[in-house]
């Protein structure tokens, strides 16, 4: 299991169990043809994932999607805020990219500190 949290200080932490980041989110909101969604998620997987791949600080991403209404949220994870900032340019272009591929439009984007995270393998 893989469990990040920020209110802990490294020291507080246990050994294996629990590991202390100042991690960083990007949350953005697309919506678009429900129809068309197939052809939005693979933009991501073969053209945004190996060009967010390549940034530095980039830790990881997430899309979720509701195929009835055609809303797609992607998630992408940084090291620290200043990954996250330094990634902007390149995140905007990735974005209006995905968003053309798939027929979208972008209707939200929003920065998050990540409080909690975790992952069960």
């Amino acid at each position: 299991m893989l469990l990040v949290e920020w209110d802990h200080p490294p020291d507080s932490l246990e050994a294996g169990e629990r590991s202390y980041a100042a991690m960083h989110a990007r949350m953005s909101t697309l919506e678009g043809p429900p129809d068309r969604m197939d052809e939005g998620l693979r933009e991501v997987k073969e053209h945004v994932l190996p060009r967010l791949h390549q940034q530095d600080g980039f830790k990881g991403f997430i899309v979720l999607r509701d195929r009835q209404i055609g809303k797609l949220i992607g998630v992408s994870f940084w090291e620290s805020e200043q990954a996250m900032q330094a990634s902007e340019e390149a995140a905007n272009r990735l974005r209006e990219e995905s968003a053309e591929a798939g027929g979208d439009t972008i209707e939200d984007v929003e920065s998050y500190e990540v409080g909690l995270f975790e992952m069960s393998s």
